[in-house]
């Protein structure tokens, strides 16, 4: 009997480090998936137009699950946390220069996507952040595939 419960104790305790383990793999590939920049072309539904000058995107590094970009007048830097699709933002920092108000409003859009986010979605190349409120969709960005990170 007490063999018994030895072997059933190690066969839980495998099962368990397994979907551990299972977890970490699934959290890994979707942090290499993730890793890259994207130009964004909308932020709360509306089209962000391209800008020649300062393109506003969003660039995200798997080895420390950092996240930088330009808003189109402000860069922005900071950390993610991804689990599964569930992904946020913390300890974003974003310089302070002052740009006309059109500029003005797609940065502050950006960074309230930012604040707000509780997940994401990844397809065709086509980033989407998702409301951590009700799934509404706050941003979409489309793949950089020039750029190798």
């Amino acid at each position: 009997m007490k063999t018994l419960s030895l072997v059933i104790a190690f066969a839980l305790s495998f099962a368990i480090m397994g979907c551990d383990e299972t977890k970490k793999v699934i959290d890994v590939a979707g942090n290499v998936q993730l890793s890259g920049a994207y130009n964004i072309t909308s932020v709360d539904g509306i089209s962000v137009p391209g800008n020649s000058e300062k393109n506003v995107f969003i660039s995200f590094a798997a080895l420390d699950k950092s996240v930088r970009g330009n808003t189109g007048c402000n860069t922005f830097f900071g950390n993610y946390t991804l689990d599964l699709y569930a992904l946020s933002f913390k300890d974003i920092a974003v310089t302070e220069m002052a740009c006309e108000k059109p500029v003005m409003d797609i940065e502050q859009g950006v960074l309230a996507a930012l604040r707000n986010t509780g997940s994401y979605g990844l397809q065709n190349n086509v980033l989407t952040l998702y409301s951590k409120n009700d799934r509404s969709v706050l941003l979409t960005a489309q793949k950089d595939t020039k750029e190798a990170n």
